[in-house]
């Protein structure tokens, strides 16, 4: 007799945006850039997700809703490094909620970086390894190989 598939300690791979990528709107800028990516500017951002564990008494390794929720915190938001002048504008004109800090500047490299690290602190101890590929547009994505 087999043994119960959900009892077996087998970690699977969970694929989150692959085929089609979650989308969200976020501004940015870059703060100490020469460039035109210096000025405030947005972007359709697309995410791929893949996280790797144990599966759970539910039968999955982490509920998708637990990933976009993550995610959605960026959604319409302006995504600013750590002591840019705008972060003060935002809060004088009442909108400091709309505001996400970064200890470095938001590229898609660092948002890759930064979406791992809460994703990390959110699911369950059952995950061995979180991914994620950020697409800031169809030419540049930050995340790992």
């Amino acid at each position: 007799m087999s043994e119960p598939i959900l009892e077996s300690p087998h970690e699977r791979t969970l694929h989150i945006g692959r085929d089609r990528p979650i989308r969200i709107s976020s501004g940015h800028r870059l703060l100490h850039h020469d460039g035109k990516c210096s000025r405030p500017h947005g972007h359709n951002y697309e995410i791929e997700v893949t996280v790797v564990g144990e599966l759970t008494d539910e039968g999955w390794v982490v509920d998708k809703g637990d990933i976009t929720a993550v995610i959605s915190e960026w959604d319409h938001r302006f995504l600013l490094e750590a002591g840019d002048p705008l972060v003060e504008a935002f809060e004088r004109s009442g909108d400091s909620d709309a505001v996400v800090l970064f200890d470095a500047p938001p590229t898609a490299e660092v948002m890759s970086i930064e979406l791992e690290r809460r994703l990390r602190a959110e699911l369950p101890d059952t995950v061995s390894d979180v991914a994620v590929r950020v697409s800031e547009t169809a030419e540049l994505c930050g995340g790992p190989i």
